[in-house]
């Protein structure tokens, strides 16, 4: 397991209480009481006092929730039971939470020598820079943060220091306010997750379904977990997958389905796809897994657009699998993505209808007071391949479609390139549509490590990628054309892309 942090620690304090309260049938009644009761006056403090600490507890519950966080916490339980919802993004700012971090980008060190050439102040394009008692000093009211200061100094005496949730976003959708807050540019912002798991004080996070998830089930309806492949090694290196499914099972989830199967699925549509347009009508092709990704083009790179593959992400595969054999599901993805969140809203409708993610399910886990490492495995064996399985790590989509293109068309040279990052994904897209780097075939990772170090997991990705290896090594065929039950299920139906 990762090293849980104070702010991950109340995170999932809040989950479970949440899921606690939602089981017990008392959200309402107790939900004030019970959330008062996690900030205590003799508890630990973060903040200046109990009310403070207080407001922002009341906030983190509001947004799991999906309501407004200055709503009274009885009416956000209330308007959540009733199955009213804010209309509201996915990431969000906690308003009471933000530390309104300093804004002041570049200023100068001791370890300026007032040296003769000046050329800090000879390449400020505003004269913002002056000698003040030997040492060079910025002035605040005419820098307009180019860096050319820094890039000037010879000594290095000149730094950058960003705020954390503005250095973790490589595409600038977000930044501070006027009041020192920070405000996301939705415009912008692909709900990729990065500034929440970047702000020291947990002042960014998510809505949460735990709560509609947990009713669905207490009312009977035939809820289906799509577990994701990275769940390998997430909920301790030491408990099996067969632990993991009885968890779910323990919750109420009435089946629990794989998602890598549903990766053996879009292996074969997208090598099929890759196959059939590239080169013909278009020089490369992208995968379509990662919805931040997929968004990064949208918003940032329309030119490249055409360029991404259309086949559906595994989510959705898997999602349309089980519509398909029982419409009356009720499926809920789980893993380590906040992104899938806004994917399962814009282009899962009707085939995914909640989206959990691996802490949001420890949360419950600890709220119900499910111990993994306790329970008694089922018997399991995945149906997918290994390729299907390894789709959770960076590279695991390039191998598994070179694997499969490898028998469908073996005449076809898939060239292939990969990155990890939204920022080098971008230059890597860019290059690439010039002709200044080599490839036919592109796998795009927001994060990195590929899905397992999505900020929803809730462990080491350097460890699980390891064990998610392992664990495909475990698959009965190693690639998507061997894995019979996928072809099948892939004949069935023809609308495994998003412009059918």
């Amino acid at each position: 397991m990762a090293h849980i942090t104070e702010i991950v620690s109340i995170r999932r304090s809040v989950l479970a209480e949440l899921a606690k309260l939602t089981r017990e049938g008392n959200l309402v009644a107790e939900i004030e009481n019970s959330a008062f009761s996690l900030v205590s006056e003799n508890g630990s403090r973060y903040r200046c006092c109990v009310h403070k600490e207080r407001a922002v507890l009341k906030e983190r519950f509001n947004l799991a929730m999906g309501q407004e966080v200055d709503m009274p916490l009885a009416e956000a339980a209330q308007r959540t039971l009733a199955g009213e919802y804010a209309q509201m993004p996915i990431i969000s700012v906690l308003p009471e939470a933000c530390d309104q971090c300093p804004i002041d980008k570049f200023f100068v060190t001791n370890a300026c020598r007032n040296c003769i050439a000046h050329n800090c102040k000879n390449s400020c394009p505003k004269n913002a820079i002056m000698i003040v008692q030997n040492q060079a000093y910025i002035d605040k009211t005419k820098c307009v943060e180019c860096g050319m200061c820094k890039k000037s100094c010879s000594y290095g005496a000149i730094i950058e220091v960003n705020r954390p949730c503005e250095g973790a976003c490589e595409l600038k959708a977000i930044k501070a306010g006027s009041d020192r807050k920070a405000v996301i540019d939705y415009d912008k912002c692909v709900q990729c997750g990065g500034c929440k798991v970047a702000c020291p004080f947990g002042a960014i996070s998510d809505r949460t379904y735990l709560v509609q998830v947990l009713r669905a089930i207490d009312a009977g309806k035939q809820v289906h977990a799509l577990l994701a492949p990275a769940f390998i090694g997430q909920f301790g290196a030491k408990v099996q997958p067969g632990q993991v499914i009885a968890g779910l099972k323990k919750i109420g989830f009435s089946e629990v389905e794989e998602v890598s199967f549903a990766a053996d699925i879009v292996t074969l549509e997208e090598a099929k796809e890759f196959a059939e347009t590239v080169p013909q009508e278009r020089p490369f092709m992208t995968t379509s897994c990662c919805p931040a990704f997929v968004g990064m083009v949208d918003k940032h790179l329309p030119q490249v657009k055409e360029l991404v593959s259309s086949t559906v992400s595994p989510m959705i595969a898997a999602g349309k699998v089980v519509k398909e054999r029982n419409p009356e599901a009720v499926t809920v993805f789980v893993g380590p993505c906040v992104a899938k969140k806004y994917e399962a809203e814009v282009k899962g409708q009707g085939v995914i209808d909640y989206v959990l993610t691996f802490e949001e399910l420890q949360g419950i886990f600890e709220g119900l007071e499910i111990d993994l490492s306790a329970m008694e495995a089922v018997p399991f064996q995945t149906t997918a391949s290994r390729d299907g399985n390894i789709f959770a790590r960076a590279g695991g989509v390039e191998q598994a479609v070179k694997d499969t293109a490898a028998q469908l068309a073996p005449d076809l040279e898939v060239c292939s390139q990969r990155k990890e990052g939204l920022g080098e994904c971008r230059m890597q897209l860019l290059l690439m549509k010039a002709g200044k780097v080599p490839g036919n075939f592109f796998e795009g990772m927001a994060c990195q490590g590929g899905c397992v170090g999505g900020p929803g997991s809730i462990a080491d990705y350097r460890v699980t990628s390891k064990l998610v290896d392992k664990f495909g090594g475990s698959a009965q065929v190693t690639t998507a054309p061997e894995n019979e039950a996928a072809k099948e299920a892939a004949q069935q139906q023809k609308n495994w892309h998003h412009h059918a």
